[in-house]
C-alpha cells in the first residue's frame, strides 16, 4: 500500500497537539521555528519518480486562500523546475514556454509518473528578529531546521509516514536542496537511513540508495543569483560538477524520459 497521499489536501496530525489540526491555520512553534498544517500533494499515488521541495515557500503559501490546487507547486518558479528536471534526463529539454507548460501538466497528472510534494509538509517558517516576522525562505533554512530538535523531529515524523513504504513503481526520490556545503544532503540522508531501515550508501556527493530507490539531491528551484545557471553548466564554474553528479545518479537509477 503506498505512503503515498491523493493529489490535494493531506490529513495529518501526527506534529500537532489537534486531533483534527484546523488547514492553513493550526500551528505549533517552538524557539525561532513554527509550523503551519497546510499539507498538500500533487501527481500520482504510485509514481516512479517522487519530486520534493524543501517546504511550501512565501510564494506558495501564500497562494493557498486564493489559488486554484493545481497552480501551488513551484508557483513563481515552474521554469526553473522544468530547466533543473531536463538537466537530469527526466523531462525532454525545450523550450522555456514548452518547458514551463511541461511541468504544468505532470504536476496536474493524478496518474502519471510524478509525485510532486514537500519534504516537511507543513509550511516551515523562522522568526527574524531583525525584521520582527515570521519568514519561510532564506538561506540555511534546510539546515538550520532540521539540525534543531524540534526540526529533527518534525523531519522523522514526515518521511516515516509520507516516505517509508513508497510503492513498488517508485525507483527515484528528486530533492531539490543541497545546503550551505551540502550539509542538506548529509542531514537528508540521515533521515531516509531512520525512516526506511536498509543498506544505504552514498553514490556520490549529491545522492544515495538502498538497492530499492535513489535519492538524488539537485539545485533549489528558487536558488538565487548564478546558482542555477552554475549548476547548470551554463556558466564555467565548479558548481556545474555537482548537476553533472546528479544526472549521473540519475541515470545510474535507470529511470530516463
Amino acid at each position: 500500500m503506498s505512503c503515498l497521499p491523493s493529489h490535494g489536501r493531506v490529513s495529518c496530525s501526527r506534529c500537532h497537539c489537534s486531533i483534527a489540526p484546523q488547514f492553513d491555520v493550526s500551528m505549533r512553534s517552538e524557539g525561532d521555528w513554527r509550523i503551519t498544517a497546510n499539507p498538500l500533494a500533487w501527481g500520482s499515488t504510485k509514481p516512479e519518480v517522487v519530486v520534493l521541495g524543501f517546504s511550501k515557500g512565501p510564494t506558495q503559501a501564500g497562494a493557498l486562500a486564493s489559488t486554484a490546487h493545481d497552480e501551488i507547486a513551484y508557483k513563481g518558479s515552474r521554469l526553473n523546475v522544468g530547466k533543473i528536471l531536463a538537466h537530469v534526463g527526466l523531462i525532454p529539454t525545450d523550450e522555456p514556454d514548452k518547458l514551463k507548460k511541461h511541468i504544468d501538466r505532470l504536476i496536474a497528472d493524478k496518474s502519471g509518473r510524478f509525485h510532486f510534494a514537500s519534504l516537511i509538509r507543513c509550511t516551515v517558517e523562522r522568526y527574524d528578529r531583525r525584521s520582527v516576522s515570521w519568514k519561510g525562505s532564506g538561506g540555511g533554512m534546510l539546515d538550520k531546521f532540521i539540525a534543531t530538535q524540534f526540526g529533527a523531529s518534525v523531519a522523522t515524523n514526515c518521511t516515516t509516514t509520507f516516505l517509508r513504504d513508497l510503492p513498488e513503481e517508485t525507483r527515484l526520490v528528486v530533492m531539490f536542496g543541497l545546503g550551505t556545503g551540502l550539509n542538506y544532503v548529509a542531514s537528508a540522508y540521515d533521515l531516509f537511513r531512520r525512516a526506511r531501515p536498509g543498506v544505504w550508501k552514498m553514490i556520490s556527493s549529491v545522492a544515495y540508495t538502498d538497492g530499492k530507490i535513489t535519492v538524488v539531491h539537485v539545485e533549489h528551484f528558487a536558488a538565487q543569483g548564478a546558482l542555477i545557471p552554475n549548476w547548470l553548466g551554463v556558466n564555467a564554474h565548479p558548481r556545474s560538477n555537482l548537476g553533472l553528479l546528479s544526472r549521473a545518479a540519475v541515470e545510474a537509477s535507470g529511470v530516463s524520459i
